[in-house]
């Protein structure tokens, strides 16, 4: 290992990518946490991966790999797959490339190690051309191709099907039968097929990004489907005979009670996949034909908390960071679930903290960990409500607080009163549109001349899918659409309809044939001003004369931000219309 170090150090040495004193520190920091020195150089900034590979690359004669040039990129159609197994190409940070005339060429982050080239070669029966890459490009490509390369859930069950044989149950099982032997159903769980079996469920669905996993029962078959920005897909299901033993291992993960099938229960679980830990959230519920399992999948590494990445217009933007930065007054930020809510108001957070600021939440449940703020988890059945927390709360110094969600009169004033005697408080409710919090909140008792002086800010929030780039197909819209979106995008100065050309979605490889590769917010943002305010407290039993004052303000609607997405060629016209159809 050390010889090795100090070849690599004489390379990059001699390719001038590190002085002597930074591989000096390189080496030292490499030996005393137990890394490749490589990964050291990196990690303390003296180079950059891609520097470091290519310098090798020119030294040692091996080629250069990377996503860029386009050579990290595996030949379709010549099975590599079945080649060189996964998991030995992510134990070994190698990725086939492609076949010819006996010779595979596959990328390596360590291309002169010579054990890993024997063994390819033994396991593949073909002579090795090893090309250079990074770790992190390769780890990336390996998601790709090895995702898309077919089910891993198809290949858990072929396995599976070929070692039961015969061995299968061939009648039904009667999943109302209480003597179900619970030994039994535990050995069946923790047994290697099934183990396999919910291992290969999880890592599909991290690498198709979804959002959460169904696996439900019915009378003939069973479903499994995957919620993939926001859509639910079908996937390959668990077999009836495997049903029970996987709904048994995923409550023993998740430290639930496997007998109890009468009565809904709620557990979690933590997994690490590529060095990132992801969170389960998971609810069972009984049905007529048995348990049903949903598993939300929460995955930090996925969420971006960049203000510039959330989708936010730049008006909408400096309107929510001024709000933000009000020593006391209310946000709210309302939409349907799952419209992404929590998500803006952790960014809103993660932007604005610093160490003289004392940020607390209270949430139902708590969805991330945050460094630097206070986080507390709503436990109602011990009387930890929102309207208790928040009443601690007040005791704690707070100069910022996030309540995840006003559901009721005495949460609603209890906001108020903090937001009347010198705190900013965040939170969310459930309506169709931004200015409706205002007459909800007043249905809830909140006086409307208290409310006017108190609130800052009130958004609505939608998530629209991103068009894949790379199949995405390019038209030209008919006059009427053209017209339409010109018109209610309400863009100053509004662009040549001519020059419009919007996108449909196609599908293709990268993806996984839906046509949409991600989502994006949609926002209505309406920053309380004095004529805001005048209407807040004079009229605010009538919505339509407050959403006039707002659009007088120069404040624009949910559609009016989805157009503007279709005519950026973010997303389209379909999308935004679904989601925007309430407007």
């Amino acid at each position: 290992m050390q010889g090795k170090q100090l070849r690599l150090g004489d390379i990059l040495l001699t390719a001038g990518v590190v002085s002597a004193e930074q591989l000096t520190q390189a080496t030292k920091t490499a030996q005393q946490t137990n890394i490749r020195l490589g990964e050291a150089v990196a990690k303390l900034g003296f180079a950059t991966e891609e520097a470091i590979a290519i310098a090798v690359s020119k030294l040692l004669g091996v080629p250069y790999a990377s996503r860029e040039n386009k050579i990290l990129s595996p030949e379709k159609g010549q099975d590599l797959e079945k080649k060189v197994d996964e998991r030995f190409a992510r134990d070994n940070l190698l990725l086939p490339l492609f076949l010819e005339d006996q010779v595979l060429a596959v990328a390596m982050a360590e291309p002169d190690n010579v054990m890993i080239l024997d063994n390819l070669r033994l396991m593949t029966g073909f002579e090795i051309q090893p090309f250079i890459s990074t770790k992190a490009q390769i780890l990336k490509t390996i998601d790709d191709f090895y995702g898309s390369s077919g089910s891993i859930i198809d290949k858990v069950m072929e396995t599976k099907e070929g070692e039961e044989g015969q061995e299968a149950s061939s009648g039904e099982v009667d999943v109302s039968d209480a003597r179900l032997d619970l030994d039994k159903m535990v050995a069946e769980a923790k047994g290697a097929q099934v183990v396999s079996l919910v291992n290969a469920i999880l890592k599909q669905a991290i690498s198709e990004k979804c959002s959460d996993i169904h696996i439900e029962r019915y009378d003939e078959r069973v479903m499994l489907r995957f919620r993939i920005h926001g859509v639910l897909y079908e996937r390959t299901p668990p077999s009836k005979d495997a049903f029970l033993a996987v709904i048994s291992r995923i409550k023993i993960l998740s430290k639930l009670d496997i007998a109890e099938r009468r009565l809904p229960q709620d557990g979690a679980f933590s997994l690490k996949v590529q060095n990132r830990l992801i969170d389960m959230r998971v609810s069972i519920c009984p049905t007529v034909f048995g348990e049903k399992v949903v598993m939300r999948v929460l995955d930090k590494g996925a969420v971006d908390l960049n203000i510039d990445k959330r989708g936010f217009e730049p008006k909408q933007k400096e309107d929510f960071l001024k709000a933000a930065e009000s020593p006391h007054g209310l946000i709210f930020l309302t939409g349907p679930t799952g419209s992404g809510k929590t998500t803006t108001l952790y960014t809103i957070l993660n932007t604005i903290k610093s160490p003289d600021i004392n940020l607390m939440t209270i949430e139902d449940p708590v969805e991330f960990k945050l460094e630097g703020i206070n986080q507390v988890q709503v436990k109602s059945n011990i009387g930890l409500t929102f309207a208790a927390a928040l009443r601690s709360f007040l005791r704690q110094d707070p100069d910022v607080i996030l309540v995840g969600e006003v559901r009721d009169q005495e949460t609603a004033q209890t906001c108020l009163r903090a937001a009347l005697t010198g705190h900013l408080v965040l939170s969310t409710l459930h309506t169709n549109s931004a200015l409706e919090a205002v007459v909800r909140l007043v249905d809830m008792g909140i006086e409307p001349f208290m409310l006017a002086s108190s609130l800052r800010l009130v958004a609505a929030q939608r998530l629209v899918r991103t068009v894949c780039t790379t199949c995405r197909e390019a038209y030209k819209p008919d006059a009427e659409l053209a017209e339409m979106c010109i018109r209610e995008s309400m863009l100053q100065p509004p662009p040549d309809p001519n020059q419009l050309v919007f996108y449909r979605a196609k599908g293709c490889e990268r993806c996984h044939k839906t046509g949409y590769t991600g989502r994006m917010a949609l926002y209505e943002v309406y920053y309380i001003t004095k004529a805001l305010r005048d209407a807040i407290y004079k009229k605010s039993d009538d919505l339509n004369e407050v959403m006039y004052v707002g659009q007088q303000e120069g404040f624009w609607n949910l559609r009016a931000s989805g157009w503007r997405k279709v005519i950026e060629g973010v997303s389209t016209v379909d999308e935004v219309m679904s989601v925007t159809v309430g407007e």
